[in-house]
């Protein structure tokens, strides 16, 4: 049975993610801060353990790696998902407290996380295994008054690249999927402003595909990388801006 570790786990592309790899017979570790809602998804299923914690805490991300490493053996695989999106505005309108908040989680969660499963990668046999980083579209194009997200995920892009050289010589392949417009509730409450504003909806697709996309990279062979991957509303105006 193949293992994977999951950040963000209790809603959005996490929960969509984490469920699509369970029904695929993959033993799953949900890690997020409500334990409430991981203990909904990990009682529905033999092969899920909730993993209560706070990713931007090293310690408690180091101790849930090594609680699902004691149950299932080993760790094939961690999508690297959790992240928040802070108010929006122009850089003199930002407060700093939500500077710091998007750099802790977006930025330190994923080095944390990243961190324990390279550790625990590295020393498992057989050596390996894969670590998958939730990216965005604003890793390389950024939406209007974003500079807090933009920033931590384009942090993330150098991070993976990283990762990537320096997982090599361990057979530990990494990879990042910068996923646009998935119908989730923080997309469901970008929309809800724009209605408010008067202005048009953002073109969105079943987060179900965004899962699908995870899933893929997630089953090549470690002799196989997908270094990075864009799924997306197709309508989304990400391509083709002046």
């Amino acid at each position: 049975m193949k293992t994977i570790l999951i950040t963000g786990a209790s809603s959005g592309i996490g929960r969509a993610t984490a469920n699509l790899f369970l029904e695929n017979g993959w033993a799953v570790g949900l890690l997020a801060r409500r334990a409430d809602t991981l203990a909904e998804i990990a009682d529905s299923h033999d092969n899920a353990l909730a993993l209560p914690g706070d990713v931007t805490d090293l310690p408690q991300t180091d101790a849930a790696v090594a609680q699902f490493v004691n149950k299932f053996g080993r760790l094939d695989a961690v999508f690297n998902n959790a992240g928040i999106f802070t108010p929006q505005g122009t850089i003199d309108e930002i407060d700093p407290a939500d500077w710091h908040n998007s750099l802790a989680v977006n930025l330190t969660g994923m080095f944390n996380t990243a961190r324990a499963a390279f550790t625990q990668m590295r020393a498992q046999n057989p050596q390996g295994g894969r670590i998958i980083n939730n990216g965005s579209l604003s890793a390389h194009t950024p939406r209007e008054g974003s500079i807090c997200y933009t920033t931590t995920k384009h942090g993330v892009t150098g991070l993976t690249k990283t990762l990537s050289l320096d997982g090599r010589p361990f057979n530990i392949a990494a990879g990042q999927i910068d996923i646009g417009n998935a119908r989730t509730e923080l997309v469901d409450n970008l929309n809800n402003r724009l209605i408010a504003e008067g202005k048009p909806l953002m073109p969105m697709m079943d987060v179900k595909h965004a899962a699908e996309a995870v899933l893929h990279m997630a089953n090549m062979p470690l002799s196989t990388n997908v270094l990075f991957q864009t799924v997306m509303a197709t309508n989304m105006p990400y391509v083709g801006r002046g």
